[in-house]
């Protein structure tokens, strides 16, 4: 059907019971034009915030080919494809999906999170989540303080990213465990702690890292270094120090605290300083050269990983009912495992 704005394009739909598929042509006229900007002037009926979504989650095409920058510009002629997905339920649904809890009472769930698990509903991982399986494991009991998409949970990992988080079961909890975190051990007993495998070794045993962190000013889905963002603080100290084939040193294992949680952080500052986690594509594929340095079963092991090697070790905290503090720490993940002996073999 013509569209209202007169430019000269079409938009046509297409339905199903569960989906819809909507088309754009850009007009002669609208010469070369960011792709976000486009869509939000031919259908209304979204809002940019969802057509951005949509974007990023591929389902807007050009041509025949998925396009997932908002930036990306169309020219006259081009044919856009929306295929607009059935509506989501307002609330996550409870899916069967194992965990590996670590511990739990009426209050407070702690579980070792595994590879791949995303930790809320978002777009593209709208099921298979976390939450859906807190909402399996604990029913009716979980706390709503953090919003019908994230009931519980007060902090998150990656979703490549392994190891210890809590979630809360009821509003008390959630209140407590939500000021824990917001004070990262400052003044409360909290304590996070990680383990991470970096490429090169620091020239000093530990260190600090107190380095502003904000949204990337051109890689909106990345954080970087920036003046004038919010305070971020990374601690570390080395754990063990690993030769390449040559008797250099090529890799490190440290400790890690925040004492700030900003998205992304221990990834940000430890590429900052020039030493990003083995496997992270985002913040250290210029180091993939380092793996020459490797022998064959250290580079095939590093192949494997398909991750950042990151893992939530350790995690302290006061019991938002009783008062007792709780301290749990997590061994490495098989992969990891497998990293750091091929690491220390240097085969």
């Amino acid at each position: 059907m013509q569209n209202s704005s007169g430019s000269g394009s079409s938009l046509e739909q297409g339905s199903s019971s569960n989906s819809a598929r909507l088309e754009v042509t850009v007009a002669g006229d609208e010469g070369s034009v960011r792709l976000d900007r486009v869509l939000a002037g031919h259908v209304p009926k979204f809002s940019r915030s969802r057509l951005k979504a949509l974007i990023l989650a591929g389902s807007v095409s050009v041509g025949s080919a998925p396009i997932r920058d908002p930036a990306y510009h169309v020219g006259p002629g081009d044919t856009i494809t929306i295929d607009v997905p059935e509506p989501a339920p307002a609330e996550p649904i409870a899916e069967a999906i194992a965990l590996d809890i670590v511990y739990e009472d009426d209050d407070i769930i702690v579980i070792d999170k595994p590879k791949g698990l995303v930790v809320h509903p978002a777009a593209g991982h709208e099921t298979g989540t976390l939450v859906n399986a807190l909402i399996a494991h604990c029913g009716a009991s979980l706390s709503g303080i953090g919003g019908v998409r994230r009931p519980g949970i007060v902090h998150r990992l990656d979703k490549d990213t392994t190891g210890l988080m809590v979630a809360a079961k009821n509003d008390r909890a959630h209140a407590s465990l939500s000021a824990q975190f917001a004070d990262h051990g400052r003044t409360l007993p909290m304590q996070r702690g990680y383990l991470a495998f970096v490429w090169g070794a620091p020239n000093r045993q530990r260190g600090t890292i107190d380095a502003p962190i904000d949204r990337h000013p051109h890689a909106r889905e990345k954080m970087a270094v920036r003046e004038g963002g919010r305070e971020a603080i990374t601690h570390w100290e080395i754990q063990q120090t690993f030769n390449g084939r040559d008797g250099r040193p090529v890799a490190s294992l440290l400790a890690c605290r925040l004492e700030t949680g900003r998205t992304h952080q221990i990834r940000v500052h430890l590429a900052h300083i020039g030493h990003p986690l083995i496997g992270d594509g985002v913040y250290g594929p210029h180091f993939k050269t380092k793996a020459s340095h490797l022998g064959p079963r250290s580079q095939a092991v590093l192949t494997a990983l398909g991750r950042q090697a990151l893992h939530a070790y350790l995690l302290a905290l006061e019991h938002p009912k009783t008062g007792e503090f709780f301290h749990w720490e997590a061994a490495l993940p098989e992969d990891l495992l497998l990293l750091q002996g091929a690491l220390q073999a240097a085969l």
